[in-house]
């Protein structure tokens, strides 16, 4: 009977896994995360209530979320609610459910964090940090120079292919989240940079070795995340910048330079990818606290 039921409620998060795919078209750790979520509740049912995942009222779920509350943060409980609701939104339109159990039940309030940012000038002396008279730090400049230019994912960056840029146009197509794409222009900058490394450094870099990928390592692959996190992190040294650095942080300085500078917020969101603009206004707050710095330091009555 046991074995009935588990496999039941397998199908059903499997069901909703499958639909999450094909609708949305999510990565394959979110669609990991999703399940995580629902196969920890699916087990906490089962060692509480004795209750099947599809029976389930309001007042189980509010157990859970106070189950969860003392050992989690508010947004992981927030995220935690998302995938419960999407869960059962999808059971009551496919008619598997009456009701849905999670209608008025309120979120955790989440405090707004701003996200670590650069100044221009801490930015032109991460830029300037690789040296450019050996290859790798010439190919170090080009990323970062396209990381900056381009308001980049690391994700993003580490994968683009030869096929995906366009140096008369001034343009790369980015694969984003989702299988996402879009094109995003460079600035002079960047294209300079990036054809300094076409002509010289990518070549003796592969050393006979073929690869698709724009930014390559000795081994003939494209650099993985994690080895471009460790030189952003050199480079922050030798540039003396204090603050702990991550390759997402250029993407942050990108957002809050282009709105410093007057951009259009849904410009931006398009530059960035981000398919919702309440993602993309985070960067008009930390416009905001930047001017209120800037008034504090030089207006006479700051």
């Amino acid at each position: 009977m046991g074995d009935k039921s588990d496999n039941k409620e397998n199908d059903l998060i499997d069901e909703f896994i499958d639909h999450l795919w094909l609708e949305d078209g999510l990565s394959k750790n979110t669609l990991n995360s999703y399940r995580f979520d629902l196969c920890n509740f699916s087990n906490w049912l089962k060692k509480t209530n004795i209750i099947h995942i599809e029976n389930v009222t309001r007042s189980d779920i509010q157990q859970y979320l106070s189950f969860k509350f003392p050992s989690s943060k508010a947004r992981s409980i927030s995220r935690l609610l998302s995938t419960l609701r999407r869960f059962y939104r999808f059971l009551y339109r496919e008619k598997k459910i009456i009701t849905d159990p999670t209608l008025q039940i309120q979120k955790p309030k989440i405090p707004k964090s701003l996200p670590k940012s650069l100044s221009e000038d801490e930015v032109e002396s991460l830029l300037e940090a690789p040296d450019i008279n050996i290859d790798i730090g010439l190919r170090d400049k080009a990323m970062i120079e396209l990381l900056y230019a381009c308001g980049l994912r690391v994700s993003e960056l580490v994968n683009i292919q030869l096929t995906e840029l366009s140096l008369n146009d001034g343009v790369i197509r980015v694969t984003g989240k989702g299988d996402k794409t879009r094109l995003v222009p460079m600035g002079e900058e960047a294209m300079d940079c990036i054809q300094k490394y076409l002509l010289s450094a990518r070549e003796r870099i592969l050393k006979n070795k073929k690869s698709k990928y724009l930014f390559v390592t000795h081994r003939g692959q494209s650099m993985t995340r994690q080895t471009f996190w460790h030189s952003i992190k050199k480079y922050a040294i030798i540039a003396n910048i204090k603050q702990s650095i991550s390759p997402h942080i250029l993407r942050h300085a990108f957002a809050t330079h282009l709105i410093n500078h007057g951009a259009d917020l849904r410009v931006v969101q398009m530059l960035l990818g981000h398919s919702d603009i309440s993602t993309t206004q985070i960067y008009t707050h930390v416009a905001r606290e930047r001017l209120k710095t800037i008034h504090k330091s030089h207006h006479p009555r700051g």
